[in-house]
């Protein structure tokens, strides 16, 4: 059975949907390739666009610029993992068990993508460990104003409320689960 995972997310971050269109998400797919194999800063949309066949005005359709694509693989990343956590912990109520199987999703090997649709999983773990730069843009604080964070903050907040159901008196729920999210990068 084949299924294809697709998450809604913030608008601001593209001018045009790429799950939308097999274009649009094979500029995805072929952009988080190419930004692990040259590194966001060697990566460039005159590149892409040479390595999909086509033109950079097809790719500024979908992203006004390299930092937005890079905003749309990370979110899409912290979407997934969010996905998988809900996944896992279906059916499991003991809040040490969704501990254990919250640190073995952040700690895991991505499995090998299979489909040449799917996006390259091992890849997209790899980008947000090595490119956590987009986060340290002078623009900052408007890309937050917009919610673009959310993923992973809704992903943050999800692991702070399984933290206290594991130890209601723990004071920094919030500080330990981003702490260990980090370390597990």
């Amino acid at each position: 059975m084949k299924f294809q995972v697709k998450f809604s997310l913030n608008e601001k971050i593209f001018l045009k949907n790429p799950e939308n269109s097999n274009t649009g998400r094979e500029i995805v797919k072929k952009g988080i390739d190419l930004i692990y194999e040259l590194g966001f800063e060697n990566f460039t949309f005159k590149k892409l666009a040479h390595t999909m066949n086509t033109s950079e005005v097809t790719i500024y359709r979908y992203f006004e610029n390299k930092h937005r694509l890079l905003l749309y693989i990370i979110n899409w990343y912290w979407s997934f993992l969010e996905f998988l956590v809900e996944y896992k912990l279906q059916n499991v109520y003991d809040p040490k068990d969704r501990l254990k199987i919250i640190i073995q999703l952040l700690t895991q090997d991505f499995p090998e993508t299979l489909s040449p649709l799917e996006y390259n999983k091992q890849y997209l773990n790899k980008i947000v460990i090595a490119e956590s730069k987009v986060y340290l843009v002078k623009e900052v604080n408007e890309i937050n104003k917009n919610q673009v964070f959310k993923p992973y903050k809704d992903l943050c907040a999800r692991l702070a409320s399984i933290i206290n159901a594991y130890n209601p008196s723990y004071a920094y729920p919030h500080s330990l689960n981003s702490t260990l999210i980090e370390t597990s990068h």
